[in-house]
C-alpha cells in the first residue's frame, strides 16, 4: 500500500456511502490521530483499537437520520505531490463549515489549531 492515508479515507468513504454501522482498518497512529480530530468534531462515532492477529482499528460511522455526518472527504498531499503551508496559509475549508487536517512539528492536528499555535506544515486531507 503506497498511501495509507488515502486507504483510511476511501474506506470511511465506502463505508458511509453503504451505510455501514462501522469500518476497520489496519492501525497505524498517524491513522488513529486523524480518527481522532475527526471523533472531536462530530465526524465519527467511537474508535476502537482491536488487538487480533494483526492490530486494526474499528472506527462507527455518524449518521443524522439516514444522512451520512460526512458530506466529503478528499486526500490533498499525496505520495506523487505533497502540498505544504505555512501557518498563515492553513486553508479553510468550505468557508469554514470543514476541517483541515494537517501534519506538523507538534503532531497532527486541524488547521485551525495549528493557526493558534502558530504551525505550518503538511496538508493531509479536507473534510467537510
Amino acid at each position: 500500500m503506497t498511501d495509507p492515508i488515502a486507504d483510511l479515507l476511501t474506506r470511511i468513504r465506502n463505508g458511509l456511502k453503504a451505510r455501514q454501522p462501522a469500518v476497520v482498518v489496519p492501525h497505524s497512529r498517524l491513522k488513529e490521530r486523524i480518527a481522532q480530530i475527526l471523533k472531536s468534531e462530530g465526524y465519527l462515532g467511537e474508535i476502537e483499537t482491536e488487538d487480533q492477529p494483526r492490530k486494526n482499528l474499528k472506527i462507527k460511522l455518524k449518521y443524522d437520520g439516514q444522512r451520512a455526518v460526512i458530506e466529503g472527504l478528499r486526500r490533498i498531499s499525496r505520495p506523487g505531490l505533497r502540498h505544504y503551508v505555512a501557518a498563515t496559509d492553513a486553508p479553510r475549508v468550505r468557508g469554514g463549515l470543514g476541517i483541515a487536517i494537517l501534519s506538523t512539528s507538534q503532531g497532527v492536528m486541524t488547521a485551525s489549531q495549528a493557526r493558534k499555535q502558530n504551525l505550518g506544515g503538511e496538508v493531509l486531507c479536507h473534510v467537510w
